[in-house]
């Protein structure tokens, strides 16, 4: 079928607006519920101040070093001619992150008191069905905005994909902030609210005698709502720019389908266009049957959304790629390898397998088993994922790089590594089902903490409570997701990197190819650093949480003391204090990682030069994604064993148990909603860095001799 690149722009762009047309009218429908009573609105409105606040400030003081930055990349590339597009597809980039992280917050803070309103009538599947609907506002918000983002981009600069370089920094670094300031915020206040409130003071979660209790609920949203939404655009973002990159730069792949040059570097834009349509129908399928499970009725929603999406890519295949079947697979391999990490993280975090109850098991012999054994099902959890990626790559890359010329197989690696892309770009298409899913945990969350301070009957906290549980295992699964994800687009980008950095490099491919050797020096240095990186910059993350939380414990523990009326509800707290401890923390806090991520590509490029970064990057990779998992899976899974424990099992609340049971939790919190999640941006702006400047880092790095 003979299709312009046009058509197929004009198709993106729809598909673009549809999905933030649907966010649009279910947000005036959402907003029209019943918000219930007075005190409930007023709880609702001190959430929404807080996160406000914090992300007022916060974008304030990142677009500050926008600008500045802005204006160095524009300076640097001046000579090269392309220093503005640059420099305007980077604060487009960072602002495009913000606005999906705000808007994907703005509509939590509101949903979460009407759900907690929906509790009342004690009809769960009507609340699951209210929270989902709400998540899913957040969902098609960030993949209509990045997919018209991404088409206007390119249309914009007439097809020039390396100039979308600026694009992607501006999204990874605004991401980066999002994540780590956002997660050091919330649990920052949620570890120091439990270290005080439940150990020391013997009161339940979300307690309104805990003066860190708002400043609990807002982190909920800045850092699972906001910071998950700015992650996962750029996620969606740097996945597809880094297939057209390689749709670009690798030689005979529109030759080898037989389109136009720019049907192939579109083709990833399309399948996301097409992914859109397929969560329309996923969310539609979203619905609790009254005696089905909560996880049932997300799972029956992501299935909906994988089998339309099957339908569409073989469509898509057969319409715009001339029926390659490698292409379809790949494809499809994609969607599989989403699906299997879902499975798995579900697994290692539900409290209805093994190694959630394992956990609270251990938890009656005491805080340092409870630790102990959530260590290991951390460590556990990163095999499956690991294999499931390894057969993602193999798999995509054999489907379209093997072919028949002439009745002998052909490897060509150009086409393997365009297939990788292509997989990456599938997986990350249904970006607005899985972020529906995951944003309906921080909706539930406060739902919960909004009832208890609310003080409502008990049967809405049997509606709340389950759907809290099931929101930390959604939150765990997206946050699984996107460090896959990573993987890919990441394996992706190093290839795109290689093969640009060839254009710039004496001797060109092959002396790229022939220095990418282990026993060269620089590339040894290169991965070691790389291995090294995500530890060293997750160590700054752990340990902000920790300066917040003891900032917290401290400033409650005064409170307790000097206004003793507190504990016996006759004095009333002080919220504002505790947020403007985490908030102006947080935003300290941020800026050492952040700079360790920036510089430690540009001054590995420029000392010891490209073939040394190129170590980075991979080292970056193959460290960076088993911790990640690691630390996002136990977390969940620590949370999650404190639930059951909390449910009745094991002695149930204010047992010797449970009191274990929140130490493993408070030292989970840190790791699954702080540093494990802060890798996945790590790892794209380590490798959008080093795409921006590998033209600069090509001709003037200092080492030489290797």
């Amino acid at each position: 079928m003979d299709v312009s690149p046009v058509s197929l722009e004009i198709v993106i762009v729809l598909a673009s607006l549809l999905g933030l047309a649907y966010a649009a009218v279910l947000t005036f429908l959402l907003l029209r519920e019943d918000e219930g009573t007075d005190r409930m609105k007023e709880i609702a409105a001190a959430i929404r101040e807080g996160a406000v606040a914090f992300l007022r400030r916060e974008y304030t003081a990142v677009f500050v070093v926008a600008a500045v930055l802005a204006v160095i990349i524009a300076a640097a590339f001046w000579s090269q001619g392309n220093g503005w597009q640059l420099a305007v597809g980077f604060l487009l980039g960072a602002a495009g992150s913000a606005l999906a992280g705000g808007v994907g917050m703005l509509v939590s803070v509101r949903a979460n008191v009407r759900t907690a309103a929906h509790a009342r009538k004690g009809d769960l599947p009507a609340t699951m069905r209210y929270a989902f609907l709400g998540g899913s506002v957040t969902g098609l918000s960030v993949a209509g905005l990045a997919l018209l983002e991404l088409v206007g981009f390119y249309a914009w600069f007439g097809g020039d994909v390396l100039s979308m370089a600026g694009l992607l920094f501006g999204a990874s670094l605004m991401s980066l902030f999002a994540r780590v300031g956002g997660g050091i915020y919330t649990k920052g206040a949620d570890v120091g609210a439990d270290l005080v409130g439940k150990l020391e003071a013997g009161i339940p979660e979300d307690d309104p005698r805990n003066p860190a209790v708002i400043a609990d609920n807002v982190g909920d949203n800045v850092g699972d709502c906001a910071g998950m939404a700015a992650d996962l655009f750029e996620t969606y973002v740097v996945t597809a720019v880094s297939a057209m990159l390689l749709a670009t730069l690798l030689p005979g792949v529109a030759a080898h389908f037989g389109t136009g040059a720019q049907i192939p570097v579109l083709y990833p834009l399309v399948v996301c266009a097409w992914a859109i349509v397929a969560t329309l129908a996923g969310a539609a399928a979203v619905r609790m049957r009254a005696n089905g499970s909560i996880m049932g009725a997300l799972y029956q929603g992501l299935g909906v959304t994988t089998g339309v999406g099957l339908v569409g890519l073989y469509v898509l295949d057969q319409e715009l790629m001339g029926g390659n079947s490698g292409v379809f697979l790949a494809t499809a391999l994609g969607l599989v390898v989403m699906v299997l990490i879902v499975i798995t993280t579900d697994y290692y975090t539900s409290a209805k397998y093994s190694p959630v109850r394992q956990i609270a098991e251990a938890a009656q012999a005491g805080a340092g088993p409870t630790v102990i054994r959530g260590l290991g099902v951390g460590l556990e959890s990163a095999w499956i994922p690991g294999l499931v990626i390894v057969v993602g790559i193999l798999g995509s890359y054999t489907a379209v790089g093997v072919h028949t010329v002439g009745g002998s197989l052909v490897v060509d690696p150009s086409l393997g590594l365009y297939g990788i892309g292509l997989a990456a770009a599938s997986m990350l298409s249904v970006t607005g089902m899985i972020i529906s899913i995951d944003a309906f945990g921080p909706i539930t969350d406060n739902a919960g903490g909004i009832a208890e301070m609310a003080k409502l009957p008990a049967e809405a906290r049997a509606v709340t409570d389950p759907l809290d549980a099931v929101g930390n295992t959604t939150k765990a699964i997206t946050k699984g997701y996107a460090i896959g994800s990573a993987v890919l687009a990441a394996l992706a980008l190093f290839a795109a990197y290689t093969f640009a950095l060839a254009k710039y490099f004496p001797g060109g491919l092959p002396a790229v190819e022939a220095s990418l050797v282990i026993s060269n020096p620089l590339v040894v240095s290169g991965l070691i650093i790389g291995a090294i990186l995500p530890f060293f910059f997750t160590s700054f993350l752990m340990r902000a949480v920790g300066v917040a939380a003891q900032a917290i414990v401290f400033e409650v523990r005064r409170q307790f003391k000097e206004l003793p009326g507190i504990l016996e509800g006759t004095a009333r707290p002080q919220y504002g204090p505790c947020v403007d401890i985490v908030t102006v923390t947080a935003l300290r806090q941020l800026a050492v990682p952040a700079a360790i991520a920036v510089a430690t590509p540009i001054a590995v490029g420029f000392l010891l030069g490209p073939i040394a970064l190129a170590g980075v990057l991979i080292g970056v990779i193959l460290s960076g994604f088993p911790l990640a998992l690691t630390m996002t899976t136990g977390g969940g899974a620590w949370d999650n064993g404190k639930k059951y424990i909390e449910s009745g099992h094991f002695g149930g609340k204010h047992s010797d148990a449970h009191k274990a049971a929140i130490v493993g939790d408070t030292v989970g919190d840190a790791t699954k909603d702080t540093a494990g999640p802060a890798i996945n941006p790590l790892i794209k702006v380590v490798n959008t860095v080093s795409i921006l400047f590998v033209v600069l880092i090509a001709t003037h790095f200092l080492v030489g001799m290797f």
